[in-house]
């Protein structure tokens, strides 16, 4: 599916997009501000990712810093989530970082 949105198949609502990132709201959002940051290339999942990766690793977490900027949460704080594997609640098979804010997060998680 995320495929699928990087690709403009699918409608979505875009916040950012780069050579190598896409940034869209989630559509079960968690919290005030949930946005997803998916590689232009498909990773199936973070636990996927080896020593040659460091640059697209780099290019999600500048995505997602510029993510929380543009939504006001870089300075109040906020949560950068990966979610490997069916335990994780991970459900799309397509490496995305979960960009978290607006709210105050308890830990631990409940």
């Amino acid at each position: 599916m995320f495929c699928r949105i990087v690709a403009g198949e699918l409608p979505s609502d875009v916040v950012h997009r780069d050579d190598h990132t896409v940034a869209f709201r989630d559509i079960d959002p968690v919290a005030p501000v949930h946005v997803l940051v998916v590689p232009t290339r498909h990773v199936e999942h973070a636990g996927a990712l080896g020593p040659d990766d460091t640059e697209l690793l780099g290019a999600l977490v500048a995505s997602a810093q510029r993510v929380a900027a543009a939504e006001g949460v870089a300075d109040s704080g906020y949560r950068l989530v990966f979610n490997v594997g069916h335990d994780a609640r991970n459900t799309v098979g397509h490496l995305h970082l979960h960009v978290l804010g607006g709210r105050r997060f308890d830990w631990p998680p409940g």
